[in-house]
């Protein structure tokens, strides 16, 4: 794909390279069903890499962002009776949800990188990523969410069944009714 001058915009006429397309500001394209597979595949990727993350670590100790205190304590204070466990999509996605989620969203634009890219949010904390538990969300909504999720200990779940598993395969005799 060409640049115009050094800038991330395509030049008028020129196929966008569906590689280069998460790179780009939305305004670049239209909906254009190859830019959105590119972007879906893009969101499944982070998605891949967050639950191998928190599989590995226990979530109580990661950092997401250099900014992740500040996400928190905001989060509690916009969203103070947000059930995280178990999302309701509606708290979420309608117009009501969106409406008080857009103030929030703003304030880290600039602060957080790429806050507002599309990545997938598990509604169930303790379930993985699948399409009945996968809502599309904002970046920094699902910072804002997992963070809170990490910091209190609802994602342990996750990293604990991981590592029970791996115990298990290792010490299969204690399957056995020990």
């Amino acid at each position: 794909m060409e640049m115009t001058r050094g800038t991330a915009e395509p030049v008028p006429g020129e196929l966008v390279s569906v590689a280069h397309a998460p790179s780009l500001p939305a305004e670049s394209y239209g909906n254009d069903p190859d830019i959105e597979m590119a972007w879906a595949m893009k969101a499944m990727q982070h998605a891949e890499v967050y639950y191998k993350l928190i599989s590995s670590v226990d979530p109580q100790f990661l950092k997401l962002t250099k900014v992740d205190d500040q996400i928190y304590s905001g989060f509690w204070k916009n969203f103070e009776t947000l059930r995280i466990d178990v999302l309701d999509p509606e708290e979420l996605k309608s117009e009501s949800a969106k409406e008080k989620w857009r103030p929030f969203c703003l304030k880290f634009d600039g602060v957080v990188e790429d806050f507002n890219y599309g990545t997938l949010l598990r509604l169930d904390c303790s379930q993985g990523y699948t399409e009945e538990n996968t809502i599309f969300a904002p970046r920094i909504q699902f910072l804002a969410i997992e963070i809170a999720r990490n910091q209190e200990g609802y994602n342990k779940a996750v990293y604990t069944s991981v590592h029970d598993r791996k115990r298990e395969r290792r010490q299969p005799w204690k399957r056995e009714g020990s």
